[in-house]
């Protein structure tokens, strides 16, 4: 199937760009929405949805979005607070069976299934920092982004979350999230306990990536 072009994509009747701003003026929690960068053609080609979902409204419209301090990210066109963009992340995965469309300071990964992590096509999964196993969240990216702007978001991550994460996280790029050692994964790691120290996204990303491909091949 060839890839759809740019007009085909960009849709002025009901954008979904108008549902995420209700999301966020409702939001029970701290969110900020980056105005959409530059590279918003090309965030959109990538992801080959209409601005009519919310994800493809995420890639055209948004710069990305930034929820409880920058504790959570999700992807879009690209900012100054959000270097990162949808296309540009992804572009150095070889596996283009999935998509990568948010992370966390404490450095666990959202992706949406295109095939590699199980049947359930379209689903949100997350790769937790304290597991070497993708988790279905049963839900598509509409939901699971909708739902992180409520009082589920504490829920989720209420055993991902050290006594200090908020001061430690003020100064914290959105780009850069904590490596734990020990790892979390480990008998010996645990969020007081192991050391933390901030790295890339990018670095966290490789180095779970080999750990899951040493033991898990």
């Amino acid at each position: 199937m060839s890839a759809r072009k740019l007009d085909e994509l960009i849709v002025t009747k009901d954008p979904a760009i108008k549902l995420i701003e209700q999301w966020v003026n409702d939001a029970t929690v701290p969110c900020e929405l980056l105005p959409p960068g530059p590279d918003r053609d090309d965030a959109l080609l990538y992801v080959q949805v209409t601005t009519h979902s919310s994800l493809g409204a995420m890639a055209y419209d948004t710069g990305g979005l930034l929820i409880d301090d920058g504790w959570l990210r999700f992807l879009g066109s690209g900012h100054a607070k959000l270097d990162r963009t949808l296309h540009g992340w992804n572009a150095t995965r070889a596996d283009a069976t999935f998509m990568l469309v948010g992370d966390d300071a404490a450095g666990g990964f959202f992706a949406l299934n295109g095939g590699a992590l199980g049947g359930d096509l379209g689903s949100m999964y997350y790769l937790s920092p304290d597991s070497l196993e993708w988790e279905s969240l049963n839900a598509g990216f509409t939901d699971v982004v909708a739902a992180f702007l409520t009082d589920y978001l504490n829920e989720f991550y209420k055993l991902l979350r050290w006594a200090t994460w908020r001061e430690d996280i003020q100064n914290l790029s959105s780009d850069r999230g904590y490596f734990f050692f020990p790892f979390l994964w480990t008998r010996e790691g645990s969020l007081e306990g192991s050391r933390r120290s901030t790295v890339p996204m990018s670095e966290l990303w490789s180095v779970k990536v080999e750990t899951v491909r040493q033991l898990l091949g």
